[in-house]
């Protein structure tokens, strides 16, 4: 990994036409970063449950929400290099309204998913040390384990320590996929966009496509690009190999996990919960057929997948928040060598919203989670994407975005298609909601 400093160093220097910069394999980081955090234990369960239900047959839909989600993070990783400023800056640059539905979505997405990460980061720990703790503790201690490292630490450690988790989690999810012995024949096949005979499969399909791999980490994606010093366009062929390899990575992980729906779930006709209690099932499927060592081997890549989930979100989102902040207290265009620089991750808004993501959600793991706040956490997440694919869409191609760096037709028809996929999943979101039990 190229090291932080030197790559803010080199930013500045260069300036905005600086020489390109050749795509190389050193400098690979900001994408392990963003596939570590946007795959959480709730896109692996979803995955296993597809393996299940339909066997191989919506392999390609797992492939194509990653190819969805790499339009979004190179629009956003775009946008930061080719402007020098902030995606959130490219939002005020749209109205007051994108402000407010932002500051509403931070408040209550982070009081709700802090609660989330905590217990999916604990379930592992305490089926790995049964008897030490009780669940709710051990999402406390990940909780507050999470608040210290990123506390105390900057991008270049963060990112260091996230791609050792990955590793853990790629040896994880790929060993499990060998030791079920996939058959190829049915999994080529699954790559041929046919949808299964059942009812609602077209939905389902849709929510796997749009299930694989981030939310507002997508977002994230453009920070951790400027966290890592690049700032300016010299890195663009930088930043475009480095997302592609984090939706190949991210694509391994669910394909892997799809291998094992099908060969271990589908094949007995097992079922498992949703959620990530459902990983727990299959901790013990896995011992019944395996031994109890790969399940306890699954065990610790089931901890690594949920634990960079958690500490991504609270560097990525809490950098977000201080860079909000910035920019409504000054008024000044946010600017990407300023999120480089480091110190937006020493400034106390990033340190509040970490506080926000740690105590307050600690209520929930104890008292279990206020029924309205989880409807209107359900209906903002569900409308975040489709405002990011709608909003990278404007930016991209207005006179915001420098004429050479604005969209072309393949990244319109791509954005163009993740906003209609998401918006049509926001609706069926909203529309699922128990409304009438909510006044």
């Amino acid at each position: 990994m190229a090291d932080t400093t030197e790559d803010t160093a080199a930013a500045r220097a260069g300036g905005p036409d600086s020489t390109p910069r050749k795509a190389s394999w050193k400098y690979i980081g900001p994408g392990i970063v963003v596939a570590a955090t946007g795959v959480g234990a709730g896109d692996l369960v979803a995955t296993l449950i597809a393996g299940s239900s339909f066997g191989y047959t919506l392999l390609w839909a797992a492939v194509a929400g990653c190819l969805v989600k790499i339009s979004l993070a190179e629009a956003a990783g775009r946008w930061h290099l080719s402007t020098g400023r902030t995606l959130f800056d490219g939002w005020a640059s749209l109205g007051r309204w994108t402000t407010s539905f932002f500051a509403v979505y931070l408040v209550v997405w982070g009081f709700v998913y802090g609660a989330a990460a905590m217990s999916s980061s604990a379930l592992p720990l305490q089926a790995l040390f049964p008897g030490v703790m009780d669940l709710e503790w051990w999402g406390v201690a990940c909780g507050l384990v999470g608040l210290a490292f990123v506390w105390f630490n900057k991008y270049a450690v963060f990112e260091k320590v996230m791609t050792v988790l990955v590793g853990v989690m790629f040896v994880v999810t790929v060993y499990l996929a060998i030791r079920v012995t996939p058959n190829l024949g049915e999994a080529f096949a699954g790559l041929l966009p046919v949808l299964p005979d059942e009812k609602d499969s077209i939905l389902n399909t849709l929510g796997l496509i749009g299930g694989v791999g981030g939310t507002i980490t997508l977002a994230a994606y453009g920070y951790w690009v400027n966290a890592k010093g690049w700032t300016d366009t010299g890195w663009m062929k930088v930043m475009r190999l480095d997302n592609r390899v984090a939706y190949a990575t991210t694509g391994i992980f669910v394909v892997a996990m799809l291998f094992v729906g099908a060969e271990l779930l589908h094949s007995a006709n097992v079922a498992i919960a949703g959620g990530d209690k459902g990983l727990i099932q299959l901790t013990d499927i896995l011992e019944a057929e395996y031994g109890t060592a790969t399940a306890k081997f699954f065990l610790i890549g089931f901890f690594a997948t949920s634990f960079t989930s958690l500490i991504g979100v609270w560097h990525g989102v809490s950098l977000m928040f201080a860079d909000f902040v910035a920019r409504f207290r000054s008024g000044d265009q946010a600017k990407g060598e300023r999120i480089a620089a480091g110190t937006r991750e020493r400034s106390w808004p990033f340190r509040a919203y970490l506080l926000w993501l740690t105590f307050p959600p600690i209520v929930l793991l104890f008292q279990g989670q206020p029924f309205r706040l989880i409807i209107l956490y359900g209906v903002l997440g569900a409308a975040f994407l489709p405002f990011l694919a709608g909003t990278l869409l404007w930016l991209l191609n207005s006179s915001r975005t420098p004429r050479e760096w604005r969209n072309g037709r393949l990244s319109n028809a791509m954005l163009a298609l993740a906003g209609l996929l998401f918006l049509v999943l926001c609706v069926k979101q909203i529309w699922d909601q128990p409304w009438s039990e909510f006044f």
